[in-house]
């Protein structure tokens, strides 16, 4: 079995420009790489850390008069 040379990898990538267009791809590639990153750190077992960029919404509890 051979490894993809050039040819396979652009024919790949014209693939995935016409299944999700241009300006999905960069958000395809980054929700790649952060399930990848997440896949890894549960192969290793260290603890979930919270990003600094990612919020976590507050709860509000609203009450009816």
């Amino acid at each position: 079995m051979e490894t993809l040379g050039m040819p396979e990898l652009l024919v790949i990538l014209g693939v995935a420009v016409l299944l999700f267009g241009g300006k999905k791809i960069p958000e395809v590639a980054k929700g790649l790489g952060e399930g990848i990153r997440n896949f890894k750190t549960a192969l290793k077992g260290e603890p979930e850390k919270a990003d600094s960029a990612e919020v976590i919404p507050e709860v509000v509890k609203i009450e009816k008069a």
